[in-house]
């Protein structure tokens, strides 16, 4: 069963299998000096030094020896066997956590939307943790443990031909198979509790995520009581779950101790019975107990099994999520694009709400066009799918004629930038922020995108210029600064297509200005979608969609829509009315 389930992981251990090997031959060198070694010394040595006739100098020293040497074998092997196996254990940590992370990279954005970052998270840095243990750690107890106990038992069987008194040991590992059926019981409970217990820590991850994402909003609002209670609940329901989960797992040892005790017991008896010499007495107490040691071992392995498949659980039910934005087979070329954008009776919906109903325009080469409409009416969805975002339930979207489902997602997002309402920094420099629009651009080239998004006199008024580092999510800076930094890394990307969602958003009267002439002159030549909700953004527009119920009902230049479609007409006077009286 283990084998099946977790077999095809086990392909991780390849690059490290030398290590794997020597921490498993170190781990039965440790094994047999424990399960057979020690209960020797015991039995042989122990009458030897007692006895009236004992060696003496160096005899006696060399004969001595072979208690250091024994515990030497035994510590050695332990130690290199742990050391090996956390070698090859942080290796398949590594894999495990990379191939989670590029599964998720390729996903789509739907599948973000009914998945919470914290259980990602959770499952990403934690479940992973789970799986390299049971990868690792129990392959190394179930080749280990098991030779302790054929070494021990290896030496009860070789006292009953030797000591034919001793062959009493036999009946007392008899009690062994008992010690299986907590195993089983237990092993159940724990397989539950601790799937329930990994999911509540993805919620505890994601109460945590959403707090220290929203650090201003908790404060204004006075939440602080009420995140500490959130956070407090979602940590007494983990403690109850993992305490579960510790308490099934924890009872396993007891129990097998308890059957211990009685055989234990039960050979003493029998031994004062039959008046056996007090070192082998000794000697086949110590083989018993290196017999029952690895089996409570083993039965945390069970245990460790049942943790660790229920993480399995969690992995691949991302690691197995279809793309349902997959690349094509056979992807056609995408060299020259003249930035055509074609909608063919076009359907979306996200579940069960339609977002786009049977959507049928074409946007000509360099036209600006503006999405507007009320909240929900389909704007952004429309503008996500031309870089395959997501894609069209019915219909197709098409680039120069070609649909964009024929192309590979790298090639046809290369063609296009974007430039969100909530721009995103990376914990990096400006410089390199803005180089993700051209990973090979030089400094020169970064400076003129960031004269061009008006950003480059308050990027040297920095002590470290462009080698400024903007902080987590571009904390150190504000709106409107980081605002311009997406728009000058869109400038450097210099591509054909171009989606602005409300780019002038975070930015003061002055600074749009600015920013209007400069997106004028970026869109010069460039097919550009500019989803609008401040009407102040489509003043350069060559054509305007209105949008209402995932429908397109009204497309033109602002002084015809204005007077043909009341919808366009109440939010565009709407706005103008809040402007005026913003400004009175």
């Amino acid at each position: 069963m283990f084998l099946k389930r977790f077999g095809p992981y086990f392909s991780y251990l390849k690059p490290v299998r030398k290590q794997f090997a020597l921490g498993l031959g170190f781990g039965l060198l440790s094994a047999a000096a424990s399960g057979a070694g020690l209960p020797f010394i015991i039995k042989y040595l122990v009458p030897l030094v007692t006895s009236d006739d004992k060696p003496e100098g160096m005899a006696l020293i060399l004969l001595l020896s072979t208690i250091p040497i024994a515990f030497t074998f035994r510590a050695l092997g332990g130690f290199l066997n742990a050391y090996y196996m956390a070698y090859a254990g942080m290796h398949v940590l590594e894999r495990l956590r990379c191939m989670v992370f590029e599964k998720i990279q390729s996903l789509p954005i739907a599948f973000f939307h009914k998945n919470n970052v914290g259980d990602l998270m959770s499952r990403v840095l934690g479940d992973t943790g789970q799986l390299q243990t049971a990868l690792v750690k129990v392959v190394n107890s179930l080749v280990k443990e098991p030779a302790t106990l054929v070494s021990a038992i290896g030496f009860l069987i070789y006292l009953t031909i030797t000591e034919s008194e001793s062959a009493f040991m036999l009946i007392a590992l008899a009690t062994v198979p008992a010690c299986v059926l907590p195993i089983r019981a237990i092993g159940s409970r724990i397989l539950k509790k601790a799937k329930l217990a990994q999911r509540q820590a993805g919620e505890l991850n994601n109460v945590l995520n959403e707090n220290l994402s929203a650090v201003r909003e908790v404060r204004a609002y006075n939440l602080e009581t009420r995140e500490t209670d959130r956070f407090t609940a979602a940590c007494r329901k983990l403690f109850k779950l993992t305490l579960k989960t510790v308490k099934y797992d924890k009872a396993l040892s007891p129990m097998i101790e308890f059957v211990t005790a009685f055989a234990l017991c039960f050979s003493l008896y029998v031994a004062v019975q039959k008046d056996i010499q007090p070192e082998v007495i000794a000697s086949i107490l110590t083989a018993l107990y290196m017999c029952y040691e690895p089996i409570k071992k083993l039965g945390g392995v069970s245990n460790t099994i049942r943790k660790a498949q229920a993480s399995l659980d969690r992995l691949e039910y991302v690691l197995n999520t279809e793309d349902t934005v997959p690349e094509p087979e056979n992807p056609k070329p995408l060299n020259f694009v003249g930035g055509e954008i074609g909608f063919n009776h076009v359907t979306f919906s996200y579940e069960n709400e339609v977002a786009l109903n049977r959507v049928n325009v074409t946007i000509q080469p360099g036209q600006v066009v503006a999405l507007v409409g009320p909240s929900g009416a389909g704007k952004t969805t429309f503008a996500n799918l031309v870089p395959r975002f997501y894609d069209a339930i019915e219909g197709s979207v098409t680039i120069d004629g070609v649909d964009v489902k024929e192309l590979s997602k790298h090639d046809l997002r290369s063609k296009i930038a974007l430039v969100s309402q909530e721009s995103l920094l990376f914990s990096d420099t400006i410089a390199n922020n803005i180089r993700l629009g051209k990973a090979d651009a030089t400094l020169e080239q970064i400076k003129a995108a960031a004269r061009m998004a008006h950003a480059h006199d308050f990027i040297e008024a920095f002590e470290d210029g462009y080698e400024t580092m903007v902080g987590e999510r571009g904390s150190r800076l504000s709106g409107g600064q980081r605002q311009r930094i997406a728009i000058a890394r869109a400038f450097l990307k210099d591509a054909p297509i171009i989606v602005l969602d409300e780019p002038t958003s975070a930015l003061d009267a002055e600074s749009e200005h600015n920013i209007q002439a400069a997106l004028e002159g970026l869109s010069k030549g460039r097919t550009v979608l500019i989803i609008a909700h401040r009407f102040s953004t489509i003043q350069h527009a060559d054509r305007i969609f209105v949008f209402e119920d995932g429908e397109i009902v009204a497309s033109g230049p602002h002084k015809d829509i204005y007077q043909s479609n009341e919808l366009y007409r109440s939010l565009y006077d709407k706005q103008a009315k809040t402007v005026l009286s913003a400004d009175s």
